[in-house]
C-alpha cells in the first residue's frame, strides 16, 4: 500500500516509525514531515488546507491507498470528509465527529447526554458574566478556551484573581484567537490524571493501554500548561479494575451517543481523565492520538498498526485484539521560553550519539534541516523515548540519553514518570 501521513510533529514521527514496519506498507509519504520522519518516509511539499483539492489530486497521482491524519486542526476543518468524498480511504474522524475536541462545549453536552462522569461546568460568551460566576463560586476553578488551542488553552486557577486574568486573556486579549471567544469554567477535580486512548470503527471501541501525560512545564507540575512535557505507559493509577470502568463508563457511552446522534466515528478517541476517589471523570476528549502519549504507547504496541487502522475504516475492529509489551517513557526536550515565546534555528548536537536500537527512539517534533544540520523549529523539539521491561530502567536510560543532546536554551522536566514509581513503591 502507498500511505500518506498528514502532519510533521512528534506524533507523526511516531506514526511513521510504526507504519514503516508494517508488512502492508509499500511506500510511505509525509506532508510536510520533518527530518526525523524523513528516515522512514518521503517528505513532500503538498498543500494541506481546506478545501483540500490539491491534496486529493496529489493522492490520486501517487495512487495513495491510505491517508493517516495526525493533527486535530485539519480533522476539525473536514480533511477526512473531503478525502472520503474524493474516493480515498482515511484514518481519522470526520469534522462532525472531531467536534469532541474542536468544541469543548459540544463535548460537555455529549458527556451530559451520555451520562459520562465529568466535572460540573458552565459555558460563557460574555467575560463579565464569567467574572460574576467566578466571584459567586470561588476558586480553585479551571478555565478553558472551548476551541482548539494546541493543548495550551487551559488554566488551573488557584485564586479568583487568576481565574479572572485567564478569562480576560482568552476572551478580551484573544491569547488563543477565536478559540477563546467562548470559555468553559469547570469545577477543580482532585485526583491523578491519566490518558486512555481507543481505536473506534463507528460501532466498536478497542481501548489502548493506559498512559500519563505531564502538561505543566516545570517539575512538580508547576508552571503553565504546555502541549505535554512527557509521558509514560502504562500508568499504575489505572488499575485493571479502573481500566474496565473507564471503558464501560467513558469510551463505550461516548461512541454509542455519537452513533445515536448520527455521527459515524472512525479513528482514535482520546479520553483525558482524572482518577478521583469516586472513580474516573473526563477532563477532555480529543479526536486523535495524544502527543506525547503516542510516543510512549506506539513502541509497546505489538500489532501491525496499519491492519488496526484498516479494521477501523472497514468496521472490522471487533476482530482485533490489541497486544502490548513492556513499559515506555517519553521525555520531551523543549526550546527555551516554551510554552511562551522562544527562538528557532538553534543547532541540535548529539543526535548521532544516541544508541541505534529498537528500544531507543528520539522522535522529532519541532526540527528542520538547515545546511546539513538539524536545528530547532518549534517549542517541543524532541521526544526521547525508551522502552524496557521495567519502567524505572526506561526512565533512567532516557535521562542518560538526554545528557548526550545539546542545543542552546534546551530544557526538560526531570520528573517524568516519578508518580508511577512512587505509586509502585507504596
Amino acid at each position: 500500500m502507498n500511505i500518506l501521513i498528514v502532519g510533521g510533529g512528534g506524533r507523526e514521527h511516531a506514526l511513521a516509525w510504526k507504519i514503516a514496519q508494517s508488512t502492508l506498507c509499500t511506500k510511505l509519504y509525509a506532508a510536510p514531515g520533518n527530518p526525523g520522519i524523513a528516515a522512514h518516509a518521503e517528505c513532500v511539499d503538498v498543500l494541506v488546507k481546506a478545501p483540500f483539492r490539491e491534496l486529493i489530486e496529489w493522492c490520486r497521482a501517487k495512487a495513495i491507498d491510505l491517508v493517516v491524519v495526525g493533527p486535530e486542526r485539519p480533522l476539525s476543518e473536514g480533511i477526512a470528509d473531503a478525502l472520503i468524498a474524493g474516493g480515498l480511504r482515511v484514518f481519522g474522524p470526520t469534522a462532525s465527529a472531531a467536534r469532541i475536541e474542536s468544541s469543548k462545549s459540544f463535548a460537555k453536552e455529549l458527556m451530559q447526554e451520555a451520562g459520562i462522569p465529568t466535572a460540573e461546568a458552565r459555558v460563557f460568551t460574555d467575560p463579565d458574566e464569567a467574572h460574576a460566576y467566578v466571584e459567586k463560586h470561588g476558586a480553585p476553578l479551571v478555565v478553558k478556551a472551548t476551541g482548539l488551542a494546541e493543548g495550551k488553552g487551559v488554566v488551573v486557577a488557584r485564586t479568583n484573581a487568576e481565574a479572572v486574568a485567564a478569562i480576560d486573556s482568552m476572551m478580551r486579549a484573544k491569547a488563543f484567537g477565536e478559540a477563546g471567544a467562548e470559555v468553559l469554567i469547570e469545577e477543580f477535580l482532585v485526583g491523578e490524571e491519566a490518558s486512555l486512548l481507543a481505536f473506534a470503527d463507528g460501532s466498536v471501541v478497542r481501548a489502548m493501554d493506559s498512559a500519563q501525560d505531564h502538561k505543566p512545564v516545570f517539575d512538580g507540575d508547576e508552571g503553565p500548561n504546555t502541549g505535554g512535557m512527557g509521558a509514560y505507559s502504562p500508568a499504575p493509577v489505572v488499575t485493571p479494575e479502573m481500566y474496565e470502568r473507564c471503558v464501560r463508563e467513558v469510551l463505550e457511552p461516548c461512541l454509542a451517543t455519537l452513533r445515536k446522534r448520527g455521527i459515524d466515528y472512525r479513528g482514535v478517541i482520546y479520553a483525558g481523565l482524572m482518577i478521583t476517589k469516586a472513580g474516573p471523570k473526563v477532563v477532555e476528549f480529543n479526536c486523535r492520538f495524544g502527543d506525547p502519549e503516542i510516543q510512549a504507547l506506539i513502541p509497546r504496541l505489538e500489532n501491525d498498526i496499519v491492519e488496526v487502522m484498516l479494521a477501523c475504516i472497514d468496521g472490522r475492529l471487533g476482530e482485533i485484539a490489541l497486544k502490548w509489551r513492556d513499559a515506555a517513557v517519553c521525555v520531551v526536550v523543549a526550546s527555551g521560553g516554551y510554552p511562551g515565546t522562544y527562538a528557532k534555528g538553534k543547532v541540535i548536537e548529539g543526535l548521532d550519539a544516541v544508541p541505534k536500537n529498537h528500544d531507543v527512539i528520539v522522535f522529532h517534533a519541532g526540527t528542520k534541516s538547515d545546511g546539513g544540520k538539524i536545528v530547532t523549529n518549534g517549542g517541543r523539539v524532541l521526544g526521547v523515548t525508551v522502552k524496557d521491561e521495567y519502567l524505572s530502567v526506561a526512565i533512567e536510560r532516557a535521562y542518560q540519553i538526554i545528557k548526550k543532546i545539546k542545543f542552546e536554551g534546551m530544557h526538560y522536566r526531570t520528573d517524568i514518570g516519578r508518580k508511577a514509581l512512587d505509586r509502585v513503591k507504596k
